[in-house]
């Protein structure tokens, strides 16, 4: 099995995101419980600094353009913190959307070449107008 380009310390990050990801869908499923929400939040945010290391993921969070992003993903965990896990959630999700919003075209790329499933899921990516389509191609 090939090794993967990533350190130890970047692969444990890749957990600690996933692990958060995990949380948040839990405490989305359990209807917006504040302590899943609130751990989700800060196992994403140990495993983005433990992938991009301390300074990307400040310089990241802190330009110009993000700015907004962070604001609002800050806010939301405050508000998730302080007992408003729906609007928090809602905030927070606002937030994410300004911050990576950029990754979401990569994300439905890597998708559409799953092996088993990924002709349905560029399919329907296709559909909704996410996917690549003739005209951005290169050539």
């Amino acid at each position: 099995m090939p090794t993967m380009w990533l350190s130890d310390t970047q692969k444990i990050g890749v957990a600690f995101c996933s692990g958060g990801g995990f949380f948040l869908l839990g405490g989305i499923m359990m209807f917006f419980d504040r302590a899943m929400l609130a751990m989700g939040n800060i196992l994403f945010l140990i495993g983005l600094t433990l992938t991009l290391g301390p300074l990307k993921t400040l310089t990241f969070f802190t330009r110009r353009p993000k700015l907004r992003g962070t604001a609002s993903f800050t806010l939301g965990i405050i508000l998730i913190l302080l007992r408003w896990p729906f609007f928090g959630f809602l905030i927070e999700m606002y937030g994410i959307l300004v911050l990576f919003g950029d990754f979401f075209a990569t994300i439905a790329g890597f998708l559409g070449n799953v092996p088993v499933v990924g002709p349905y899921i560029a399919a329907a990516l296709q559909r909704v107008g996410v996917g690549r389509g003739n005209s951005e191609l290169p050539v």
